[in-house]
């Protein structure tokens, strides 16, 4: 393996587990908007009480993110930085904007739901922001020309590639928060919170399967460079989706264990992630080697591979040293029986 393309595997790396994470995290401030006046559910309780400890270690890849890509692909950084400084700042705003009235929302008890509803809806509008960088690195989008780089914003939301991403982002935010706040409230015994996301999962998931097919029949028209090589491991393509109707499959069946419940969600998150990382694989294998088609390679924008080396080092070793504590971090999260029934422990006292 070449020196940049381990860099671009690493930088991929950074992109899955920052897209799984944060549309959890997004999803979860939506619903917590959504049921704020369902008390009785106890569905905001939860969706809050997994956004509260999340959303600033969602942050660190992020971060990571960025730095990764002007460390290791510096030239990319600028075409980049150049086409993405409207969406970009669109993005940052909000981000920015949400993580203020996150906190706010637990201060100001008297502006509490107005909070509420404003983070709700940066959290769903941010990951259609987000993915719509894909199509816009898959050609056609960008003017090269005397050396400038432009983005021509007019042809990029007339494509219907570009609402088939935005469409699968946001289905598949809110189908991943469900499911693993439906896990969550399992964990925590709150049965009402656990059925109304595991419904909610329910209906989301063949949704965000239907936006993923429109990404492929949109691909195929608007980039089939990209679509035909992706067709190369049709058989990974297959097992995601054997690996996504399994994870359905555990959301109906009887669950194990004393609580006489239907589904398995634990299983279902494993399940869906695992389709979510092949998928991603087979496009990310499929993109290689541009990053944005046709001018940007990996080759053309890697940096100094000495440089890259000190970097990867210092990635490896902080790796090291942060991973023990995501995991201690996760433990304590989904598995501390103080933390996950504290409000009923509150209420018995």
């Amino acid at each position: 393996m070449t020196d940049a393309l381990t860099a671009i595997t690493v930088l991929w790396g950074f992109v899955f587990i920052y897209a799984v994470m944060a549309t959890m995290d997004f999803g979860a401030g939506f619903w917590s908007m959504v049921y704020i006046n369902k008390t009785k559910t106890k569905a905001t309780n939860i969706a809050n009480r997994y956004l509260s400890p999340t959303w600033e270690v969602t942050n660190t890849f992020i971060v990571a993110l960025v730095v990764a890509v002007y460390s290791m692909f510096p030239k990319a950084a600028y075409t980049l930085g150049t086409v993405l400084l409207i969406p970009g700042s669109m993005i940052l705003l909000l981000l920015s904007v949400r993580s203020a009235f996150l906190v706010f929302s637990n201060i100001a008890e008297d502006y509490r739901k107005v909070l509420t509803y404003i983070s709700g809806i940066c959290g769903i509008l941010i990951p259609g922001l987000l993915i719509s960088v894909l199509p816009i690195t898959h050609g056609g989008f960008v003017d090269f020309a005397d050396g400038s780089q432009n983005l021509n914003l007019v042809k990029l939301f007339s494509s219907p590639n570009e609402y088939a991403f935005i469409g699968f982002a946001v289905s598949s935010t809110l189908f991943l928060s469900s499911l693993l706040l439906a896990d969550y409230s399992k964990a925590s015994d709150e049965i009402a919170a656990y059925y109304v996301y595991r419904r909610d999962a329910l209906i989301l998931g063949p949704i965000s399967l239907v936006m993923a097919f429109s990404i492929m029949l949109t691909l195929r028209n608007e980039a089939p460079w990209i679509y035909t090589k992706m067709m190369e491991d049709l058989n990974i393509l297959v097992a995601s989706v054997v690996m996504f109707i399994i994870g359905g499959l555990a959301l109906v069946v009887p669950s194990i264990g004393k609580k006489k419940l239907r589904g398995m969600p634990r299983l279902a998150v494993i399940m869906i992630t695992l389709q979510y990382l092949a998928a991603s694989y087979v496009y990310g294998k499929a993109h290689l080697p541009y990053i944005v088609f046709p001018e940007v390679t990996i080759q053309s924008a890697f940096t100094d591979p000495n440089s890259f080396r000190a970097v990867f080092t210092t990635y490896i070793v902080g790796f090291l040293i942060l991973f023990p504590g995501f995991v201690y971090f996760w433990s304590l999260f989904m598995q501390d029986k103080r933390y996950l029934r504290q409000k009923k422990v509150k209420e018995q006292s």
